[in-house]
Order: C-alpha cells, then structure tokens, then sequence
C-alpha cells in the first residue's frame, strides 16, 4: 500500500513560499496552499497574514486531510499511481480525481469512493501511470488554450510532471 510520508518530499521540493501572482488563478499561495484551501481548512475568516504565517503542521494536516485522504491513497496498491494522482489532485483540484475516473471508466464525480479505489487497483499500475501522465499533459495543454497566459507556468509544470517515475512496488 501507498506511504503518504514517500510524496510529501517530492511535494514540498516543488513549492516555493509565499506568493501572489496575479496571473495565478490560485491567487495567494503559500507552500502550495491557496487561500481558499487554507480557509476550508481553518475557517473563511482566515487572512492572507495568516496564510503567511502557515506551519508544517497545518501544512501537513492540509496535504493528508484535503489531498492523500481524498483520494484515500493509503488504500492504493502502487507507491507511484498514488503519487501522480495525489500530485495532480494538489496541482489541480477535483480535476485530478475526474480526469483519471475518466480514464478508469467510472463514474467521473470528483469522488474517490470505493469503484474509482478498486478501478486503480484492478488496472496495471505502469500502463494507469503512464496514461495518467499523458493526461496531464493534455489537461496542461488545454489549460493554456484557455487562458493564454498560463502558458508561463507549463515549464514548470512539465518539469515537476517529468520528475515523477513509475515504480515497481
């Protein structure tokens, strides 16, 4: 089974501090958490100081609550498929669940229940890996023919998504 300890390095190497890009739609952004996710997590009232001021801790709670547990990626047989899933439900949101629901043949509800769990574990982890990055990368790709100015961000993005590596085991 899956080990949410074995991404968050993989995570934590790609997130920079605080930001607030104007032309990212995730606006302030902290460690990777956006405003939004900080204030589902620790209430609306929550501000942008104190975004700043996030701890490993609320980091941690938020990565395993809003992202491993969504995605109940304990229950996930291949270290790798866990880690391109969570990564691109971190990256994009819901997208990152209904995409690969897609690709399984399920149900494509943004809900990682138990028939998306089992469609992972019944597929041949390389081959799901594999299209589940090639997905991404048409997912990024429609990105930028839809708001043109993101195309800043796809090197980036790309080089984080060709970082990761299927695994046996």
């Amino acid at each position: 089974m899956a080990d949410f300890k074995k991404l968050i390095t993989f995570i934590q190497s790609w997130e920079g501090g605080f930001v607030d890009d104007p032309l990212d739609k995730g606006n302030a952004t902290n460690m990777g958490v956006t405003i939004a996710t900080f204030r589902q997590h620790f209430g609306k009232e929550r501000t942008v100081d104190d975004l700043k001021a996030l701890s490993q801790e609320q980091w941690w709670y938020i990565f395993r609550v809003g992202y491993w547990n969504r995605w109940k990626a304990d229950g996930i047989n291949s270290q790798s498929v866990a880690d391109i899933l969570v990564d691109w439900l971190w990256m994009s949101g819901a997208w990152g669940i209904i995409i690969p629901q897609r690709i399984l043949g399920v149900a494509d509800d943004g809900i990682a229940g138990p028939i998306t769990l089992a469609a992972v574990n019944a597929a041949r982890p390389g081959k799901l890996f594999r299209e589940i990055k090639e997905a991404r990368v048409k997912y990024y790709d429609d990105i930028i023919v839809d708001t043109p100015s993101n195309k800043r961000f796809r090197d980036g993005w790309m080089n984080r998504l060709n970082e990761m590596e299927y695994r046996r085991g």
